[in-house]
């Protein structure tokens, strides 16, 4: 396969554009591309700059820019230097402006202002960071979202996304010599979910953590019949509080996070405690 050089031009941070082309790429096997990121270009002499590079690597250009200037000015460079241009969201803005009725600011990096969601988002963040691993748990009432989980199912990362989402998260280690505290049994406002995983999985997980750490693989945390135990009794203990259950095996902290999401607006929607079951998503 050919190498091709890719440009994300943006007019603000250009984190949507690099997620769209990330999910793009995804879709091919191990594309030879090479990226070239191009942020916060609102001028035309910010345009003009980044030329030479267009003329030097000549390739895909895809862009996200709502100045009708700048933006005109981008795809007649392109034209001049034969290359493909893409503006990615045009499709959606017009199917949103012909549904809403009214068109589009036209804007740069309204995604991003610091509104109430922004600040909503900070707090998570920063109730996630200070809940990590069982900390905190006089406060849990106060989360959208508590995890529960044995060590190494993924509860830390996955937090920390849901914060990023706007969701004040905990999380809680299930040790089987050290029960979480009965607080945890009687939580109202947060939707309490298990994390589970095959205990073969886990096994790998935790030893691979061990050698990392330079430590010893011959201890309980990574034997076969003790992490099963610890499985079980995570499951039990999800089961009998009708908590729901999400098995991250084969899951990126993405997907388990999404299906979290799932669940909690389901349970907005209903305005009424999760109808939970052991059975894992």
């Amino acid at each position: 396969m050919k190498k091709m050089h890719l440009h994300l031009v943006s007019d603000s941070t250009g984190e949507t554009l690099e997620m769209i082309a990330k999910a793009a790429l995804a879709q091919f096997d191990n594309p030879d591309v090479v990226r070239h990121f191009w942020p916060m270009v609102r001028s035309r002499q910010h345009l003009d700059r980044i030329v030479p590079d267009l003329a030097g690597n000549p390739g895909l250009v895809l862009f996200t820019l709502v100045n009708p200037e700048t933006r005109a000015r981008l795809e007649e460079h392109c034209r001049q230097l034969a290359l493909p241009a893409v503006p990615v969201l045009d499709a959606v803005t017009a199917a949103l402006e012909s549904q809403l009725g009214e068109e589009a600011h036209g804007k740069p990096g309204r995604q991003h202002l610091m509104d109430e969601e922004y600040f909503k988002r900070v707090e998570a963040i920063q109730f996630t960071i200070a809940h990590d691993d069982g900390v905190g748990w006089e406060n849990w009432e106060e989360a959208d979202i508590v995890l529960a989980g044995v060590s190494r199912s993924s509860k830390t990362p996955t937090s920390i996304y849901l914060a990023n989402r706007g969701y004040k998260t905990a999380n809680i280690p299930i040790v089987i010599e050290s029960p979480p505290p009965k607080a945890l049994f009687g939580l109202r406002n947060p939707l309490v979910v298990g994390l589970t995983t095959a205990p073969d999985r886990l096994v790998q997980i935790r030893r691979n953590r061990l050698l990392s750490l330079n430590e010893g693989t011959e201890t309980s945390y990574v034997d076969n019949e003790r992490v099963q135990q610890e499985v079980q009794y995570a499951r039990r203990m999800f089961a009998d509080n009708g908590w729901p259950v999400i098995d991250v095996t084969r899951r990126s902290i993405e997907e388990s996070a999404a299906a979290i999401i799932r669940l909690a607006q389901e349970r907005t929607r209903r305005d009424q405690p999760v109808d939970g079951t052991a059975k894992p998503i």
